[in-house]
């Protein structure tokens, strides 16, 4: 008997990608890219939107195709379409900035063996409609995003002393080389965990106690 579809959508259906179910903080997806370009907050800003453009048209155009598509070619399908929009996107990218293309490297290609991506295909977009596959995609992308602000913000003004290449601490700073190297972004993204981790904690905790009171 075939699983009958979930329509709904709800604020929910955005907002997890952005919180509960944040693809670094949370799920902890598509590392590589995470702690190799975060260095700087333009790198992280293009690889967020890069990899949020793929997401979302990967996603609408398998959840269009998710009843023709056989099930015994259906990641080998996914993966295709993937790489598809990550090649468009890579000449775009080429097209606007040399520097930029230079800068996120063999990065940009690799969007296609990004875990989240084909996680999202496989888990999300076969089993629901274009309309609710976007709006997940889209806060999924989003999540993706802010998780990239939030390493390359830090290693950035750190490492550099700057945020979008204007000086923040002036000319007497001392920058944190290692922030910009790649022990700074395992340093960085684990600061940023272990503070989300605490912050759900907190909120779990908070919750307990107020349904202890309810209860008592």
């Amino acid at each position: 008997m075939p699983i009958k579809e979930d329509h709904t959508i709800t604020a929910d259906t955005f907002l997890d990608g952005i919180w509960k179910d944040n693809p670094v903080f949370i799920m902890l997806l598509g590392m590589c890219p995470v702690l190799a370009v975060t260095n700087s907050v333009i790198n992280a800003l293009a690889m967020g939107i890069a990899t949020t453009f793929v997401l979302i048209c990967s996603s609408i155009l398998i959840s269009l195709l998710r009843k023709l598509i056989p099930k015994e070619v259906r990641i080998a399908t996914y993966i295709v379409i993937i790489a598809t929009f990550v090649t468009i996107t890579d000449y775009v990218i080429q097209a606007i900035s040399l520097e930029l293309y230079n800068a996120l490297g063999a990065f940009i290609q690799l969007i296609v063996v990004n875990c989240m991506i084909l996680g999202r295909a496989e888990a999300y977009a076969s089993k629901n409609r274009p309309l609710k596959t976007v709006i997940n995609g889209l806060g999924m992308g989003l999540g993706f995003t802010i998780a990239l602000l939030c390493l390359g913000s830090v290693r950035e003004l750190l490492g550099s002393g700057s945020l979008l290449g204007f000086s923040i601490f002036g000319a007497q700073f001392q920058p944190w080389v290692v922030m910009i190297l790649p022990p700074g972004g395992f340093f960085v993204l684990g600061s940023w965990l272990l503070l989300f981790n605490w912050i759900r904690e907190h909120n779990k905790n908070k919750t307990q106690q107020l349904e202890q009171k309810g209860t008592s």
